[in-house]
């Protein structure tokens, strides 16, 4: 399970912060702290994965209901440009299968954005979190076809800029039409 996926710029500003964990968000202020600081003194020929920072491990830790699969322990990251794509997540995910989706992740925002950059991620918000959305559902990776992702989340804009009154062919007209 994906615990959270977050989103930095190279001066560890979040550009995107989604926990599918419940945490206070005390915690999850330190946790991104910790993580960014954690993931950007690291250089570029270590791998990309990090045990979990014990902030978070002694906070799931305490929890009533810790199930060792259950307990976030890994952190995924990628560094693309001038963005670090970071993914929490249990035991039971496959920590190449990650990075994989990250890339992913990465491709769809490039396809949807014609060459991606941090200001694309700031501007339309609403579609990086369309993409993540079309991937995850409750920390549960659901799409990695890079092709179903970029046509689902297109989907999602042709219907928010359809009009509301827009007719269809074989309905009534309005909403009172036929009574």
């Amino acid at each position: 399970m994906i615990n959270a996926v977050l989103v930095f710029n190279n001066n560890g500003q979040p550009r995107l912060t989604k926990f599918y964990t419940q945490l206070d968000t005390s915690v999850q202020q330190r946790l991104i702290s910790e993580i960014f600081t954690l993931v950007s003194a690291r250089p570029a020929s270590s791998c990309n994965f990090l045990p979990l920072p014990p902030l978070l491990a002694s906070s799931s830790s305490s929890s009533t209901s810790n199930e060792h699969n259950d307990a976030p322990s890994l952190v995924t990251y990628g560094h693309y440009a001038t963005l670090y794509f970071i993914l929490i997540s249990t035991s039971t995910e496959s920590p190449l299968a990650l990075l994989d989706f990250i890339r992913v992740f990465v491709e769809a925002l490039d396809k949807l954005f014609e060459n991606v950059c941090e200001l694309d991620l700031i501007f339309n918000f609403e579609t990086l979190h369309a993409v993540l959305g079309e991937m995850i559902v409750g920390g549960v990776v659901v799409e990695t076809s890079l092709d179903k992702i970029v046509e689902g989340v297109r989907a999602q804009g042709r219907v928010m800029k359809r009009p509301v009154n827009e007719s269809r062919p074989g309905l009534a007209q309005g909403i009172w039409a036929g009574r």
